[in-house]
């Protein structure tokens, strides 16, 4: 019920203002479960893609947002469950990946719809990362429900890093033709078989979006890219030390 008023309230105001084009509409199955497989560019993609779908999908989210105290916590929280997302705990020794493949196999045992991002987090330049294998193949071939590859189009574009508000502009999703991995059923911890399973989508994910493909983790290029700004501010740090360091020197000079 809440989903319902918050797919109308929601999903009809972002339709309104952003206009969001769509492609294979006809490629997500009218019942039964299903994966939907993005890539994932920013935060409202968890939005537009169920704003364009007549049927409910259930996505994962950290378990911040559902558990932080006080009134605005409590309202996040109300939030996130009525527009279909659920808590995921990544604290432990696994973390969010065993928690995010029971949460999955959960949703698609209702007959639903289970839309995840294999690249694990949102893509830090725009380009399209290596899928993890862990999450999407296990609850894939565990269940055997299909896989249904999804491209968001430039919806990074609309609210980037630093700005307030959002860019009125229209965002695009793709849908593609489900993806059938019944022949690899029961082999679910064959690590060959699901790094397979997630090029294969990766790779049709890849052909939908336009993306430039990067052979390594979205995490790992995450990390690089901090400590890389860590070391030019310590850097920039160093270089006005030393300039301080003249400025003294040539002051004292003048004043001998």
């Amino acid at each position: 019920m809440l989903y319902g008023a918050m797919k109308v309230t929601i999903g009809g105001s972002l339709k309104l203002a952003f206009r969001p084009w769509v492609e294979g509409l006809e490629h997500v199955p009218a019942e039964g479960a299903a994966i939907l497989a993005s890539n994932h560019l920013s935060f409202s993609d968890s939005f537009f893609l169920p704003a364009v779908l007549d049927r409910k999908v259930t996505f994962i989210a950290k378990a911040e947002y559902f558990n932080t105290p006080g009134v605005k916590g409590r309202l996040t929280a109300a939030f996130f469950k009525g527009v279909g997302q659920l808590p995921v705990d990544r604290s432990g020794a696994r973390g969010a990946g065993e928690a995010a493949i029971k949460s999955g196999m959960e949703v698609l045992e209702r007959g639903e719809l289970f839309g995840i991002y294999p690249e694990g987090t949102r893509s830090p330049d725009g380009r399209l990362y290596r899928g993890k294998p862990g999450g999407l193949a296990r609850v894939a071939l565990a269940t055997g429900a299909p896989v249904v590859p999804v491209a968001m189009i430039d919806t990074e574009k609309i609210q980037p890093p630093g700005q307030v508000m959002p860019k009125l502009m229209r965002p695009g999703i793709r849908i593609g033709k489900p993806l059938d991995f019944s022949r690899y059923q029961g082999m679910e911890h064959d690590r060959f078989v699901l790094r397979a399973v997630t090029d294969e989508v990766m790779y049709e994910i890849m052909k939908l979006s336009g993306q430039e493909y990067v052979d390594m983790y979205a995490t790992a290029m995450k990390r690089q890219l901090a400590e890389a700004a860590k070391a030019e501010k310590a850097a920039k740090g160093d270089k006005a030390a030393k300039g301080d360091k003249a400025a003294k020197a040539a002051q004292d000079r003048a004043g001998t």
